[in-house]
């Protein structure tokens, strides 16, 4: 479909409910933070991956002690993220 097309769709639909012309770059600002706001959370995701993996093993090796879990997770994400620095 013509880029054109679809804008005159999209600017018809947004002036039959009355909206102006200005609200459309009011929600292209807020879907871009929110790209970025997924971005960032995925990447901070696959640098944790191996904290997760560590503290699964050690909350399965030490039979379910959270203490013990919270601190190799903690310790494996400072050395994963001062790594990546």
């Amino acid at each position: 479909m013509n880029s054109a097309i679809l804008m005159a769709i999209v600017y018809s639909i947004l002036s039959s409910l009355g909206l102006p012309s200005g609200f459309d770059l009011t929600f292209l600002i807020i879907l871009v933070i929110i790209g970025v706001i997924i971005v960032i959370l995925i990447k901070l995701f696959l640098v944790l991956i191996p904290a997760i993996l560590v503290a699964v093993v050690v909350y399965f090796l030490t039979g379910g002690d959270l203490f013990w879990t919270g601190i190799a997770f903690l310790v494996v994400a400072a050395l994963s993220i001062l790594s990546k620095l």
